[in-house]
């Protein structure tokens, strides 16, 4: 029913777009020097407006319907049984809701059945609440746009105002969205270090990682929360990732964008971009099943040990994958660089071999700068390739070939485990926040370098 009255707005929307358009034709009579706004604004104006009003009921009455049915179910479950607190009360709420929808629950009894029933009504007065009001309101703003045509309404000048503002609101909910991520693992981060005493050095520069090692007692050691394993082994994975990804995906790029044939060009690009298209879960799968076998295999022939769950693995897999987004946006950066300054250089005797070196590469270094700083981003905050493809131990190791864990990893590994989950969150968004602030970090620096180089060829 729901995904019908979203439908039904859409089809609403339409109908005013046309009845608007039509009835503005009427009004002009022909003569369409006479109105402010062509008629296609004057459906325009309609068509958002309806879209707006409907939408945005929608929404309201969802998120407000949602918060009353728990309120609801939370006093009903009070009345019947006020000694269910904390999980307990939550896992029998969440039983009753499986029930009503027909799905399993992890026990069935007469509070829950009852629950169920008691959820069923009031769930059934929310929908059909969304239901009329929302279709109410999209109607009635269909109404009231049609009545605004007339010949001096500035259909034109809502209509761009609407969708500014639209506009606006999108970009605010990227920002709106960074800053209560940030909240949120700035939030945990303190709890964290106040657990341990506020000691940032021992997390910043401790080498020994086991934070839940004394959780059974109640406490947790300061001596235990050294990051510095899972930082190397991030900061190693990442290192072989881009000495992959980068000169290949480079290459490649020069290769396309300067030296091959249209046709080499249309059937090479596509298939490189194949790789984007991958999920991530299927090369960790390849890192787990065949890289690192084959990697182990080399090493026994040659008398070095390898480990199977190595940071080598990892990492070639890893610039693999990130080897078509390099490539490709270095392939757009360099072909938007000025023919002029080809041409100029073939006009002084260059090579054209010289002129990529010493003229193209240069001017496009800013866009490389961040096509490479899109690919450290995603080697950093990859999960499910090393959390297939190398260990949980977090050993202090330079050595490439031997076992590592990463950030990634132990957030997983935290947050998935058999741990309580408020006990887990301080660690596992502590080490989260580290990886927003090393982002963030080389953001600043990358916008710095291509800030001086966009200056200096522009």
């Amino acid at each position: 029913m729901l995904s019908l009255t979203l439908i039904g707005i859409m089809v609403v929307s339409i109908v005013a777009f046309f009845m608007s358009r039509s009835r503005a034709y009427a009004i002009a009579g022909g003569r369409l020097a006479e109105l402010h706004s062509r008629p296609s604004y004057h459906g325009l104006f309609a068509l958002l407006c309806v879209l707006l009003a409907g939408f945005g009921a929608y929404l309201i009455i969802q998120i407000v319907g949602s918060s009353w049915v728990s309120s609801h179910m939370r006093s009903a479950l009070s009345d019947l049984a006020p000694e269910a607190v904390g999980l307990q009360a939550q896992t029998i709420l969440s039983d009753a809701r499986a029930l009503a929808n027909g799905r399993l629950a992890s026990a069935t009894d007469d509070l829950r059945v009852q629950l169920s029933e008691t959820f069923g009504t009031a769930d059934g007065i929310r929908v059909w609440a969304l239901v009329i009001l929302s279709s109410a309101a999209a109607l009635g703003a269909a109404l009231w746009s049609f009545k605004q045509v007339d010949a001096g309404f500035r259909a034109r000048n809502r209509s761009e105002n609407i969708l500014r503002n639209v506009l606006l609101c999108a970009a605010a909910v990227a920002v709106i969205t960074t800053i209560g991520i940030f909240l949120s693992l700035i939030g945990e981060t303190l709890n964290f270090f106040d657990k341990i005493g506020w000691r940032v050095d021992k997390f910043l520069f401790g080498t020994t990682w086991s934070p839940l090692s004394g959780v059974h007692t109640g406490e947790m050691s300061a001596d235990k929360v050294g990051a510095v394993p899972l930082f190397l082994g991030t900061a190693m994975i990442t290192l072989i990732a881009m000495l992959v990804a980068i000169p290949i995906g480079l290459f490649a790029a020069i290769y396309l964008s300067e030296f091959a044939s249209k046709r080499v060009r249309s059937t090479a690009k596509p298939m490189m971009e194949i790789l984007a298209g991958v999920p991530t879960v299927v090369y960790g799968f390849f890192a787990a099943t065949t890289v690192a076998p084959f990697l182990v295999g080399i090493g026994d022939s040659l008398g070095i040990g390898v480990e199977a769950e190595s940071a080598l693995a990892a990492g070639v897999v890893m610039g693999i994958m990130i080897i078509p987004f390099i490539s490709s946006l270095s392939d757009d950066v360099i072909n938007a660089v000025p023919q002029s300054l080809r041409d100029g250089s073939y006009g002084l005797g260059a090579t054209k071999a010289e002129t990529v070196m010493r003229v193209v590469l240069p001017a496009a270094l800013p866009g490389i700068v961040s096509a490479a700083l899109l690919g450290i981003s995603r080697a950093v905050g990859e999960t499910m390739i090393v959390v297939m493809a190398v260990g949980q131990s977090a050993n202090l190791t330079f050595d490439p070939l031997d076992k590592v864990t990463t950030v990634t990893v132990q957030i997983t590994m935290l947050i998935l485990g058999d741990t309580e989950a408020e006990t887990a969150a301080g660690p596992a968004y502590t080490l989260g926040f580290a990886l927003f602030a090393a982002t963030l970090g080389l953001n600043i620096v990358a916008l710095r370098l291509v800030r001086k180089y966009r200056l200096k060829y522009d």
